[in-house]
């Protein structure tokens, strides 16, 4: 029986995920199937980039992973990297807002609260505006929409207030966009369902939420709701890539084309090599997808779709540069400040194992929707605006042993309103016209590592599907 091909293009996370699945269901099954990853870049891995440095451990990228969202660890598992497994210090975390520094008010979930004390007692909010929050316990549920904006749900739910200075931080955080063109239904649309059913977010969460056990307290655990690598969170890619066939994934081969001949498909790459194919897995940023298929008048779907630029700086410093310290893992920065760092991490006490004995390491990111240029200043602009802006918080009298500066050109895929239908569109025409492509990754259903691990893995139930 003639083999046939599956090509996969693009070799981050949900590239090598599908990769590795792909082929592990093949040797399994004994199934007559090829696979070929193409990645146009010179590495792996895509945004997970860890570097090494005098002892320290470095992500340029995501330094985190979600353990709720299951599929990360159980490919770690598989992969044999349990015992590298760490979780995140539970620490205090801040918000920057209002002029100062405000601990996170204790039992908010995604900037909810779910408990009136903390809440009522944080600085965060004038009393008019925690009066105006109030108004989600007697406020009727909104009409019922297909989408709208995070930004318009939760100011009509809670207020101005509450989302410039702790919801909008928390989320663009997440996803560096605007919360007032952000998809609700496309990021979180159990809050949609949670005020249809329950009325008010705040009730409706606190019927969602597990009710702490009334035994003799506990001490509160220390271990965070993320997980990393002690090896650093590249250690799964290497480890991915290794597990592959030799000669399955070739890095620097960019694909410049894709086009339907009968039932077959063939992809010109820029070095005018042509690969055939029998079901494609594009696991690339949409405008990526978008230039492959460019003789598919349907990917126009993706011309008005947003991808933001960031930019982080990670600096070394001995303990003892950092004259005012502050006892917590980081803190966010409310969009009204006048920061132009979103966020910083503490990650000598987020991650520990990390850092050397008596050393930190501090991570600031840069990059909101309307201040883009600066992911294009100078390393040593940047540097001095990230100094700059922690020391209005801490006091740090030394320049950084080293610093570590990257930046990540058109990364944050932006899911406006209407994503959802853009993306059902997308789906529709892609199974007419070119059945037995599709596409998963960061630019379409999920932006985190577990997110686009499922993917893959859903693109791999596809591909097998499809060819039967």
């Amino acid at each position: 029986m003639e083999k046939k091909k599956v090509v996969i293009i693009g070799g981050g996370i949900t590239g090598l995920s599908a990769a590795y699945y792909l082929q592990k269901e093949i040797k399994e099954k004994g199934l007559p199937l090829e696979v070929k990853l193409f990645e146009a870049s010179n590495r792996f891995g895509g945004m997970i980039n860890t570097v090494k440095k005098d002892g320290f451990i470095v992500e340029k990228g995501p330094d985190s992973i979600l353990a709720r969202k299951t599929s990360a660890l159980k490919l770690i598992k598989e992969v044999g990297l349990e015992d590298k497994i760490v979780s995140n210090t539970a620490g205090k975390s801040y918000i920057y807002a209002r002029g100062k520094i405000h601990t996170m008010p204790e039992g908010s979930f995604m900037g909810i609260p779910t408990q009136v004390t903390p809440f009522a007692l944080s600085g965060l909010f004038s009393p008019l505006g925690k009066l105006r929050a109030a108004g989600d316990f007697i406020l009727p549920k909104g009409e019922e929409k297909d989408d709208q904006s995070l930004g318009e749900f939760f100011r009509r739910r809670l207020g101005n207030e509450v989302v410039d200075n702790l919801i909008d931080p928390l989320l663009s955080g997440i996803y560096a966009g605007d919360i007032d063109r952000l998809s609700l239904m496309s990021l979180f649309p159990m809050f949609y369902h949670m005020e249809q059913k329950h009325r008010s977010l705040v009730l409706g969460l606190k019927k969602a939420m597990p009710a702490p056990p009334k035994s003799a307290k506990k001490e509160p655990s220390k271990k965070g709701m993320f997980i990393s690598l002690s090896s650093g969170l590249e250690t799964l890619v290497e480890e991915l890539v290794s597990r592959l066939d030799e000669g399955t994934a070739v890095k620097e081969a960019p694909i410049d084309k894709i086009v339907r001949v009968q039932n077959k498909y063939t992809l010109t790459l820029s070095n005018g090599t042509v690969e055939e194919a029998d079901s494609i897995v594009i696991a690339t940023e949409h405008f990526h997808a978008q230039r492959m298929l460019s003789d598919y008048s349907f990917m126009n779907a993706f011309d008005d779709m947003l991808s933001y630029s960031v930019a982080n700086v990670a600096m070394a410093f001995p303990k003892s540069a950092i004259k005012k310290d502050i006892d917590g893992t980081g803190f966010l920065v409310s969009r009204n400040s006048d920061f132009r760092i979103t966020a910083c991490t503490w990650t000598h006490k987020k991650w520990p194992d990390t850092t050397p004995n008596d050393m930190a390491l501090l991570r600031c990111y840069v990059g909101k929707p309307n201040d883009q240029a600066i992911v294009d200043l100078s390393d040593e602009d940047i540097m001095n605006i990230a100094l700059r802006d922690l020391n209005k918080t801490m006091n740090i009298n030394e320049k950084p042993l080293f610093h570590v500066i990257t930046r990540w050109k058109k990364s944050m895929p932006q899911y406006n309103v209407g994503h959802i239908e853009r993306m059902s569109n997308v789906k529709n025409s892609l199974a007419t016209e070119l059945p037995g492509v599709y596409l998963a990754g960061g630019s379409y259903e999920g932006v985190g590592i577990p997110d686009c691990i499922d993917q893959g893995e859903t693109a791999v139930k596809k591909v097998f599907e499809y060819l039967g």
